[in-house]
């Protein structure tokens, strides 16, 4: 995973003596986070080393004092390696970690301090940290290590509220692990046994989760936070709970924007014939209304009442293939208002009516070319987006969404509906979810439009003959009457590419494509599927015809797509030409398909608006 975080700090200090549970440990790290430590581009530590900001850490005040505010964006304290620190420093044996904190965002991991490397089966260190509900407790040690290190995720009980403060404490005693939330146990377990075990090289933060390929930001205050080498007992953290309990009883800090307004402008979702879903975000909750109509006047309403912070509207009973205005509002518990221009949407193209749609995959972390993507394919006058994946560089991240995805495909998705599948930097969050209103369950779904019908499949998911959407796609592709078939997923069956199955620059052996996903391509032969369009790779390639495996004609054999050329750093095809490829072209694009009946119209352009590629198909000929 990765995103950039703003972490913090270099932490820790002192002899790690081994001692059993202890009733008052004296800490060997300790920041006290308030104006008189911010010293220029220096947060100096009570007790430890100071360290190095990168960005601006924002003094918030309060009732009862001063903390310091970490945005998700800028603000950032860089750690020192822990190997320059573990061997005379960190904890080895027991360790307890106190922190006062106030998250304002919840996410999949977040951290509050962490020392760790979890970068798939290896799983070294030690974190106290979030999600998107509840404090959590990670850790590996040597009784639990399976040669490359298991991190056991303690999590606790508690359900946080946004912009309070709470004391949040976790402790190891060489053989249980604890969670404690103002100054309660809770949380336990005895999964991890013996000296804590760290791994070579990480760096030692606080107020992010950061590892070598995971880079999440937290965005709320820390007041205070502290590591200590002996395991404390719960009557201590009980203790030190009261000592500042009044911090867990102030009312909510710093979550309320100062302005209601839009966090994401109006986009839209599921269109058929007869109905559309309208979504949109504010900065706090307000109810949901949609005015729209055959005309600018949006004579009619749909209003919900229940105040949210994500708006989903579904507006039902309305013409096919038929043009619509509309514009949104919301209202919050103080009648403040914030509304939309009106914007315009057209309702599904029936059975024999031709239709089109584009294709952009792969946007990522990259506004500046989606948004000129997106802005161009709405040149075309779609009917909607069809998307392939990796949205956002990193799915649980909420600036990736709110500040990047939709503010560059505005354009685009706030006039056609867009049908995305899951990618891999999705990371399948919650985001997701609360973003897409989509048949369930979400992660593959079918949909029709004209004389066309897709399939969206979750390759980041299993899809072997025995999984669950296998034999979904299996039935529903049986099913099926339409005079087109098209299967959208992120990983493609086949590609060329340099280096992500095999580097082709050192050796010959590749697998040309992920061959975990290649076992749908006898689903594809099995029951006729005219395309398959993925992503994943950041480039742009199109086989011939493919059947069993092997090139066929025009007709006979699905055509595999990749698309990926939305935004994501650009990739490269491998040093020669595979059999299966037709056509292959380095470079940001975006990608038009037209149907008229039973012929078939795909093009590609580049960043330029510039047409690369062409092809036609007939079934009439056939």
């Amino acid at each position: 995973m990765a995103r950039f975080i703003f972490l913090i700090a270099t932490l820790v200090a002192f002899s790690a003596n081994a001692a059993g549970p202890h009733d008052g440990p004296d800490p060997i790290a300790h920041w006290m986070m308030y104006s008189r430590t911010l010293e220029g581009n220096r947060l100096h530590a009570r007790l430890g080393p100071s360290a190095t900001i990168d960005g601006k850490l924002t003094v918030a005040r309060d009732p009862l004092g001063q903390s310091l505010a970490f945005d998700g964006k800028s603000a950032a304290v860089v750690a020192k390696d822990i190997a320059k620190l573990h061997k005379d420093f960190l904890p080895r044996k027991n360790i307890t970690i106190t922190a006062w904190v106030c998250i304002e965002e919840g996410q999949t991991w977040g951290g509050i301090i962490n020392a760790i490397q979890d970068n798939g089966s290896f799983e070294k260190g030690w974190i106290l940290g979030f999600n998107e509900k509840r404090f959590y407790f990670g850790l590996s040690s040597t009784g639990a290590d399976d040669g490359d290190g298991r991190m056991t995720y303690l999590e606790g009980k508690t359900r946080f509220e946004k912009g309070k403060f709470y004391f949040v404490a976790a402790t190891f005693d060489g053989t249980v692990m604890q969670l404690f939330v103002n100054g309660k146990l809770d949380g336990e377990s005895k999964a991890q046994s013996g000296d804590i075990l760290y791994p070579k090289s990480a760096p030692l933060v606080i107020g992010a989760y950061q590892d070598k390929d995971e880079d999440f930001r937290l965005k709320g205050r820390i007041r205070e936070i502290a590591v200590y080498d002996k395991a404390a007992k719960p009557k201590w953290i009980a203790e030190e709970f009261d000592h500042q309990k009044r911090l867990a009883a102030m009312p909510v800090q710093g979550v309320r924007p100062a302005k209601f307004d839009f966090s994401i402008q109006p986009y839209l979702q599921y269109v058929t014939k007869n109905s559309i879903t309208i979504m949109w975000e504010t900065t706090r909750p307000g109810n949901s209304v949609v005015q729209f109509g055959e005309s600018d006047a949006v004579s009619q309403e749909k209003k919900l009442n229940d105040m949210r912070y994500v708006h989903e509207v579904k507006i039902e009973n309305l013409k096919p293939e038929t043009q619509y205005f509309y514009k949104v509002l919301s209202r919050d518990a103080q009648k403040k208002e914030v509304k939309s221009k009106v914007f315009t949407f057209q309702t599904a193209n029936k059975f024999e009516t031709p239709f089109a749609f584009a294709i952009i995959s792969d946007t990522q972390s990259n506004p500046k070319v989606a948004g000129k993507v997106a802005t161009m394919a709405w040149g075309q006058r779609p009917n909607f987006l069809l998307h392939p994946g990796d949205l956002v560089g990193t799915g649980t991240n909420d600036r990736h969404w709110k500040e990047q995805f939709f503010p560059s495909m505005h354009p685009l998705i706030s006039r056609v509906a867009f049908f995305p599948v899951l990618g891999n930097h999705e990371v399948n969050a919650r985001n997701y979810y609360d973003y897409m209103s989509l048949p369930k369950p979400e992660y593959y779904y079918q949909f029709s439009y004209g004389n066309a019908d897709f399939f969206m499949i979750d390759t980041n998911k299993n899809v072997d003959e025995k999984s669950e959407q296998y034999k979904w796609l299996d039935a529903a592709l049986a099913k099926s009457k339409a005079t087109w078939k098209f299967v959208c997923h992120h990983h493609p069956p086949y590609s060329s590419d340099e280096n992500d199955y095999g580097n082709l620059w050192k050796s010959n052996k590749s697998t040309r494509g992920d061959k975990r996903v290649r076992v749908l391509t006898k689903l594809y032969d099995k029951h006729g599927v005219d395309i398959v369009w993925c992503g994943h790779i950041h480039s742009y390639e199109r086989t011939w015809p493919l059947h069993k495996n092997k090139v066929v004609k025009n007709g006979q054999g699905p055509i595999y797509m990749i698309t990926g050329g939305g935004g994501g750093g650009l990739e490269t095809p491998g040093p020669y030409k595979p059999w299966f490829q037709n056509n292959v072209r380095r470079g940001h694009h975006y990608c038009m398909v037209a149907i008229n009946g039973k012929t078939l119209e795909f093009k590609a352009f580049d960043l330029e608006n510039r047409l690369f590629d062409y092809m036609k198909l007939n079934k009439a000929q056939k």
